[in-house]
């Protein structure tokens, strides 16, 4: 295992000149923020990010993400060339040197919170889940106003995305995914990236949307679609456990063991209710997921590959990107280094 960090690149409040002081973070997560979705990323312009970070003294480790498009996830007739933008890009992150690729196949919406700012009795500030408050969101005005949204749409480009999705039933939804891995994970394994699926946050339907990574079953699907290493997943501890029927400890153990997990997002939540949660200090007591149990897991299912702390807590006055502050997520990766160390010597 080793540590990485979120940098949302030169215009992340966060400069790599204060990650790197982190103990023990030697990688960097991120992504070209400033193409459009579906086009070919350019293999000089992966180039140019990784060298701006190894000039910082780190090494860009993940990317994080290459959005799919939605016409992929649709299965319209243009998904093909979209494919293929896809694979290019993929080409350019193993050329220059990155060997992670994280995505996800989430509908319309990435993660998604109702709150931004719930305040803790210490508090602190922390990002917060409750489905009947999304029940009384009113999605005409666009999604500008909905919480933790980066991707803006109008209202009228929203009406038509949710509209195409109406009907589209989850066994379509695994028959697009299914289609896309076809053609996406040969071309990664020549690269030499691993493709890592994060599961869906948070694991249910939203907004009528169907949502289909989401326990279990669904990453055993996953991994059976194509059977290659290139094809796996990223274990996301706080999506995954924000479903109490999901053993996040028994997971972790099998799809480590199977070599399939390719990279590791660690954070804590407390369940509060029915399809309602929020999120806690990255210690196993301070939430719902026995994060000891996991790094066990992993070290036992022979994980080597980078891990972050996942999402954190406003502290110390701290203001930012909700979820992305520097304090809180440095805390969790300090942690998480020093329960690895831990369970290495306890052999």
């Amino acid at each position: 295992m080793f540590l990485t960090f979120r940098w949302f690149g030169v215009d992340d409040p966060v400069p790599l000149s204060k990650i790197r002081q982190i103990p023990g973070v030697t990688g960097i997560v991120s992504a070209l923020y400033d193409l459009p979705m579906g086009s070919a990323w350019p293999r000089d312009h992966v180039e140019r990010l990784a060298n701006s970070i190894d000039e910082a003294g780190l090494a860009l480790s993940v990317i994080e993400s290459i959005p799919v498009h939605e016409d992929i996830k649709l299965g319209r007739p243009m998904r093909d060339r979209l494919i293929d933008n896809y694979a290019e890009s993929i080409r350019s992150i193993g050329a220059a040197g990155v060997r992670v690729l994280c995505y996800n196949f989430m509908p319309v919406f990435d993660w998604m919170r109702t709150d931004l700012e719930m305040r803790l009795p210490d508090g602190s500030l922390t990002l917060a889940y409750d489905d009947a408050t999304l029940a009384r969101i009113d999605l005409s005005a666009g999604s500008r106003s909905l919480p933790g949204w980066a991707h803006a749409y109008t209202s009228d480009e929203l009406a038509s995305l949710l509209a195409a999705y109406r009907g589209l039933t989850d066994e379509q939804m695994w028959e697009h995914l299914a289609y896309f891995l076809d053609r996406v994970v040969p071309i990664a394994a020549e690269a030499g990236v691993m493709m890592a699926l994060h599961p869906d946050d948070p694991p249910w339907p939203i907004f009528g949307l169907p949502r289909i990574i989401t326990d279990c079953a669904a990453l055993e699907r996953v991994v059976s679609l194509v059977d290659d290493e290139a094809n796996g997943l990223t274990f996301c501890t706080g999506s995954l456990g924000s479903r109490p029927d999901n053993d996040v400890v028994a997971m972790a153990r099998r799809f480590s063991s199977l070599g399939r997990i390719h990279f590791a997002h660690c954070r804590n939540v407390r369940l509060t209710g029915e399809r309602r949660f929020h999120e806690v200090p990255h210690p196993s007591a301070f939430g719902d997921v026995d994060m000891r149990g996991v790094l066990a897991a992993l070290r036992d299912g022979g994980f080597t590959g980078p891990m972050r702390s996942d999402h954190g807590r406003m502290i110390w006055g701290e203001q930012g990107r909700a979820g992305y502050g520097l304090h809180d997520r440095a805390l969790g990766a300090t942690y998480l280094l020093g329960l690895w160390e831990g369970l290495q010597t306890a052999r």
